[in-house]
């Protein structure tokens, strides 16, 4: 089979090595090898939840593959390399992620313990003689989360890269990883999954019960399967209607809003992701809405879920509401998103943004009252 009937049976695939909505990532990486151009270091970027780190272990099976297919990105499947890398065991691939119960990528898991400085760790692991092969592959999770001494430690191994190596970094944005790093890498950029791809994903990994559903989650969770996956859960959907309805209501009751918050954030667990990812549920829900009240109050088209619509048209209404008020909100709460960025604790920045959201929407003959 020539090139181009590889390609295209690459592309009449339902997905390269299950991966979903990023052909034109897989295209640039056939290319990239098919020409012999595979850089030593990347940064894939995007949101949470859009493939990217699935994506990274599948191109490191293809890459640790000895008899991969470099013009359709496909490891054979069947030999030692590819039996260990599917298993989760193979020794030239190298994971690093953030620990559950640590807020960023240690030093430790780049140089090793105090006792064991450059004797252990990714840098000093990545620079070994491959065991099965000619490539030692590493993959960094959460990559904007490197501290300044991890960062300051992988720096080092990122400049002078050993020539068997390639190391692949995973985080939400450009823009979060350090300067000094992303010098270093080839930048690819993943966006958000298309929403019918990621329709069919929630089925098919049993996330959604049916295509009404599927088609429900995948309009809400910005192209991540991730963000998905949260919304399913029906305490999300009942906490949205409440929200909904609270931020109706003039004027706003920013201490009952505030508790309601605090009581969903804690009913994900004592798991610090997952209380942070709790909050920044409660402010996109809020932003949506705000964003929703702006249209609506322009005539612009709105959106047709019951609940939201239902909700903006009370808040209109009501008087002394203009168009700037909620823009002013919008602004506020992305502020919001960004303390939770900066693991400020829930506790602390969510009373402060109702009580914010209240102010800002006070009519003004009261506000001068």
């Amino acid at each position: 089979m020539g090139a181009c009937g590889r390609q295209r049976v690459l592309f009449e695939n339902m997905a390269w090595q299950g991966v979903v909505g990023h052909d034109d990532v897989v295209e640039w990486f056939r290319r990239s090898m098919a020409r012999n151009r595979l850089a030593h270091t990347y940064l894939f970027t995007g949101p949470p939840g859009v493939g990217k780190r699935t994506f990274a272990e599948r191109l490191a099976r293809t890459l640790l593959c000895p008899a991969s297919d470099r013009h359709t990105l496909l490891p054979c499947g069947q030999c030692d390399s590819c039996r260990q890398a599917a298993a989760g065991t193979h020794p030239d691939l190298l994971m690093v992620s953030k620990p559950p119960d640590r807020n960023v990528l240690a030093i430790e898991l780049f140089v090793g313990g105090r006792d064991h400085r450059m004797q252990q760790g990714l840098c000093h692991d990545i620079g070994l003689k491959p065991f099965l092969g000619h490539r030692r592959v590493a993959i960094i999770d959460d990559a904007h989360d490197l501290n300044e001494e991890s960062a300051n430690c992988l720096l080092k191994t990122l400049e002078e890269p050993p020539p068997h190596s390639v190391i692949i970094l995973c985080a939400v944005s450009q823009e979060r990883v350090l300067a000094t790093i992303r010098s270093r890498c080839q930048w690819i950029r993943f966006g958000g999954l298309p929403s019918e791809a990621l329709a069919k994903l929630l089925l098919k990994q049993g996330v959604a019960e049916d295509r009404e559903s599927a088609e429900r989650l995948a309009a809400y969770a910005e192209g991540s399967l991730g963000r998905a996956a949260e919304l399913a859960d029906p305490q999300v959907w009942q906490f949205r209607r409440e929200l909904l309805a609270a931020l109706a209501e003039q004027p706003l009751n920013s201490v009952a809003l505030a508790d309601s918050a605090l009581k969903f954030v804690d009913q994900a667990g004592r798991e610090a992701v997952a209380r942070r990812r709790r909050g920044k549920l409660v402010v996109q829900f809020a932003i949506e809405f705000y964003r929703a009240l702006v249209r609506w109050l322009c005539d612009a088209p709105t959106s047709a879920d019951a609940d939201l619509a239902d909700a903006v048209a009370r808040a209109a209404r009501h008087s002394g509401i203009s168009g700037e008020m909620p823009i002013a909100c919008v602004d506020r709460c992305t502020d919001a998103l960004d303390h939770v960025d900066r693991y400020v604790h829930q506790g602390a920045w969510l009373p402060a943004l109702f009580d914010d959201l209240a102010r800002i929407l006070q009519p003004a003959s009261t506000a001068r009252s």
